[in-house]
């Protein structure tokens, strides 16, 4: 039923600016609009609304949103490069980047937004 639908994704925050710095001047996404009860970006055809949260918003612990990338290394550091860094975990290994290699050949790194929102680039073997 929803197969042949377009994506939406959500992303909170409780500062727009701050949101609408990183994801449009640091990760370079388009700008859309913003409604003041959430701010409409691109990226790449797929519809992101970081909607506004209440002041006692808590981060998930998890990754809410990521991109699959077909160079990791080259996309991790060109983002490092703008100023993000790159999350460290010390339960699985990382190399020099922050990428870790999962068993099965995807390769992902982490990092968070100013809201402290967990995204991901990701490269997928195969």
């Amino acid at each position: 039923m929803l197969n042949d639908k377009k994506i939406v994704a959500f992303v909170p925050t409780l500062d727009f600016d701050k949101a609408r710095a990183f994801y449009v001047d640091t990760l370079g996404l388009r700008f859309v609009d913003n409604d003041g009860f959430a701010m409409v970006l691109d990226a790449n055809g797929t519809m992101i609304r970081v909607a506004k949260v209440q002041p006692d918003f808590k981060p998930a612990v998890f990754t809410i949103l990521g991109w699959e990338v077909s160079e990791i290394e080259k996309e991790v550091a060109a983002l490092t490069a703008k100023g993000v860094v790159f999350e460290r975990y010390g339960f699985f290994e990382q190399d020099d980047l922050g990428i870790w290699a999962a068993p099965g050949g995807a390769k992902v790194a982490w990092f968070k937004d100013p809201d402290g929102n967990t995204l991901s680039v990701s490269q997928h073997a195969g």
